[in-house]
């Protein structure tokens, strides 16, 4: 039990900063959504969290989240953070409710051909490599306006919003603040951005999802 309450306070302390952030920018109460980070998480912690009334969570592997969520899933929304394979699109379809990290027209055509084959509702964000990184996956912002394009004229998907991972060893805010000018200029509302580090930022900044792990859970083993 004690267990159970600990994580409750966990995510009761992250809700109550998103909402100060909020506050203090002049946002509307309940504009962000919290997704729960599980990456390396036992199913203990997660159906504690679950308990707690967490309803959104974010996974990066789909093989992982296949395990994790087998007959489980109802009344939650599960969203795809971590990079996709072409090969691995039909089983991420049928499992999550959104890919955040449509980056590159191959998975484009691919997410497109599968929605169409099994019928399945498709809800996208594009992960823009706001840093430039060679070893991240993401469209280069420069190639953000003709990959939209494509995306919309050639695939025929709707992309929602913006996804970004800003470089570990740069502050966060000026790639928030890039992000959200390239929402603005592409035409779409959502930011997934902000992690449990500088979440609070990011909603300063018009985040719509943060992605928290490790402020909810603690630390995991990194060799998960």
């Amino acid at each position: 039990m004690a267990f159970i309450a600990d994580l409750r306070a966990a995510r009761l302390e992250v809700l109550a900063r998103v909402a100060w952030a909020l506050e203090k920018t002049g946002r509307e109460p309940g504009a962000v959504t919290l997704t729960a980070v599980t990456k390396g998480q036992p199913w203990s912690s997660v159906a504690a969290l679950l308990a707690a009334g967490q309803t959104v969570f974010g996974e990066n592997r789909v093989q992982e989240a296949q395990a994790r969520w087998k007959g489980k899933r109802d009344g939650l929304e599960l969203r795809l953070i971590g990079p996709l394979q072409t090969n691995k699109v039909a089983a991420a379809l049928a499992l999550f409710d959104v890919i955040e990290t449509l980056d590159r027209p191959r998975l484009a055509a691919a997410l497109a051909i599968e929605a169409e084959r099994s019928g399945r509702a498709l809800r996208v964000f594009v992960q823009v490599n706001t840093g430039e990184e060679p070893q991240k996956g993401g469209v280069a912002p420069r190639d953000l306006g003709a990959f939209m394009e494509v995306c919309r004229r050639d695939h025929g998907l709707r992309p929602e919003g913006l996804m970004c991972i800003p470089p570990a060893d740069e502050p966060p805010a000026p790639h928030f603040a890039f992000l959200g000018k390239l929402a603005a200029d592409n035409g779409v509302s959502g930011l997934s951005m902000g992690m449990s580090g500088d979440f609070e930022v990011a909603v300063r900044f018009g985040a719509t999802h943060v992605r928290v792990g490790s402020a909810l859970f603690g630390d995991r083993d990194l060799a998960a």
